[in-house]
């Protein structure tokens, strides 16, 4: 097994290796996986270092979690999700895509960040990993992005109820860190400024493609002492696939005019330093202090290899300070430096 650093989440006594496993792959996220080789992935991110693993009710509506239960050994760090609950339903006809996921499991979601509704979403999602605790539990999807005119009453439903039973799991040791796992900026703001938490996953909003939450949510978790676990780094595939092989994804979408012409720049740029544009940005969130980990989904065994093969690409300080003479790095957000072949410094 190959080293790679962990890091401490905010006060708490919970570490997360730098590089973590986002579980949806294996929840069957647009492609059906088969449970050999969820098996052979999960084994191969074990041999290669990792020892954080992500994971939701919503992955497959139980599959990850179920498959996560199976595979992993007890000596691993484990997070996953509270706020949708699953109802059996019966199983639809092979080859069916629900939610984005293929041949999920026979099951389907709904909100509810209620006080019990966290509780009893939180005993099932320990029954399908086979564990008595967890790790982390982050309140998954708050916010208007997700629930559009609802937010306001599933915000409120989450601070009045749920956040008390996140709170109350901590206490009682069920749990060691407790936050938030989302896609948007903005909620992690109406959040902390009604309660304490220790951690944000935060999917597709602070990467090599856009770095907004430099300005202001990333300093303010640094003053509360809130980590930030990074999901999401290549945007949906476009800074993996670049824009010049056919149609790429941006948001879990079709990639709009303005952000194909952004990454075109940054794909030019690491071409020219004859760097993956995957590497760098993989590794560029790690250089600020707040973000411990970043989390890509991995789905099979070759993109749990190549996903290490880029966090240990050696990239050149000239790549980072050109990308920010172009403009496409914001000047509050570090980037990474290189010494002895390890990423250590922020510049």
């Amino acid at each position: 097994m190959t080293h790679i650093p962990a890091n401490r989440i905010g006060l708490t006594n919970a570490t997360v290796s730098e590089i973590g496993f986002g579980g949806g792959g294996i929840g069957n996220l647009y492609r059906a996986v088969s449970d050999d080789d969820a098996a052979a992935t999960v084994q191969c991110a074990l041999d290669l270092g990792i020892r954080y693993f992500d994971t939701a009710p919503r992955y497959g509506h139980g599959l990850s979690e179920r498959r996560l239960g199976t595979f992993l050994p007890d000596d691993v760090v484990i997070s996953t999700k509270v706020g949708r609950r699953l109802t059996p339903i019966a199983r639809p006809p092979v080859g069916t895509l629900r939610h984005g996921f293929m041949d999920a499991d026979p099951f389907e979601e709904y909100f509810d960040y209620s006080y019990d509704g966290v509780m009893r979403a939180f005993d099932a999602s320990l029954a399908r990993l086979k564990r008595d605790r967890v790790d982390i539990i982050y309140a998954h999807d708050i916010g208007a992005l997700t629930h559009g005119d609802e937010a306001p009453r599933h915000f409120r439903e989450f601070i009045d109820g749920g956040l008390k039973a996140m709170h109350a799991l901590k206490a009682a040791g069920r749990v060691r860190a407790i936050g938030l796992g989302v896609n948007e900026e903005a909620v992690c703001h109406e959040v902390l400024d009604h309660a304490d938490i220790d951690v944000v996953l935060l999917a597709g909003r602070y990467t090599l493609l856009e770095q907004a939450p430099a300005n202001s949510l990333l300093p303010r978790c640094v003053s509360r002492n809130v980590s930030i676990v990074l999901g999401g780094p290549y945007n949906s595939g476009i800074l993996i696939k670049g824009v010049g092989n056919g149609p790429a994804n941006y948001d879990y979408g079709p990639a709009p005019a303005e952000i194909v012409a952004r990454v075109a720049r940054i794909e030019d740029i690491c071409r020219a330093h004859r760097v993956p544009m995957a590497a760098a940005a993989l590794q560029f969130p790690l250089a600020h202090p707040v973000v411990v980990s970043v989390i890509p989904g991995m789905g099979r065994p070759d993109t749990v290899t190549s996903n290490l093969a880029y966090y240990r690409t050696q990239i050149p300080s000239g790549l980072w300070n050109d990308l920010r003479l172009a403009g496409l790095i914001e000047p509050s957000a570090p980037t990474p430096a290189v010494v002895s072949g390890d990423i250590c410094l922020h510049t």
